[in-house]
C-alpha cells in the first residue's frame, strides 16, 4: 500500500481507478484499509475541487416535498392557503419568517437554508 496525496487531476483519476479495483476488498485486509484511506483522500479532493452548492430555498422545499411525497396542498397549513403555496413555489412571493419557521418543522430543513436569498420570477 503506497498512498500519496492527491495533488492533480491525474492523481485524482489514478486514485479513482485504484479505488475501483479495491472497493470490495474484504474488511480487515490491507486493501480494505487502503480503500478507506483512499476514499477519504478522494472525498477531500472532490470537496476542494468540485464543490456542490446547496440548493436555493425553493429548490430545497421542492426536493424535500418529493422525498416525502408531499403535494402543494400538504403545505397549506405551513404557508397559508393554496394560492400562497403556489406563489411561493413559483417564485412569485418570498418566504416570510413565519413560513420559514413552519417549514423548518414540517420538512425538517435547516432555517439557514431557508433564509438564503433567492430571486423571484417576473
Amino acid at each position: 500500500m503506497e498512498l500519496r496525496p492527491i495533488k492533480s487531476e491525474s492523481d485524482y483519476h489514478k486514485a479513482l481507478e485504484r479505488l475501483g479495483e479495491i472497493f470490495d476488498a474484504p474488511i480487515g485486509t490491507l486493501e480494505s484499509d487502503e480503500a478507506d484511506i483512499l476514499g477519504l483522500m478522494v472525498d477531500d479532493y472532490e470537496k476542494k475541487n468540485y464543490p456542490i452548492d446547496a440548493p436555493d430555498p425553493i429548490e430545497a422545499i421542492k426536493i424535500r416535498m418529493e422525498e416525502l411525497q408531499l403535494k402543494q396542498k400538504d403545505l397549506v397549513n405551513e404557508i397559508g392557503g393554496k394560492s400562497r403555496v403556489s406563489e411561493i413555489l413559483n417564485r412569485k412571493r418570498k418566504l416570510t419568517v413565519e413560513m420559514i419557521r413552519n417549514l423548518t418543522i414540517k420538512l425538517n430543513l435547516s432555517p439557514e437554508l431557508l433564509i438564503t436569498d433567492y430571486r423571484l420570477s417576473r
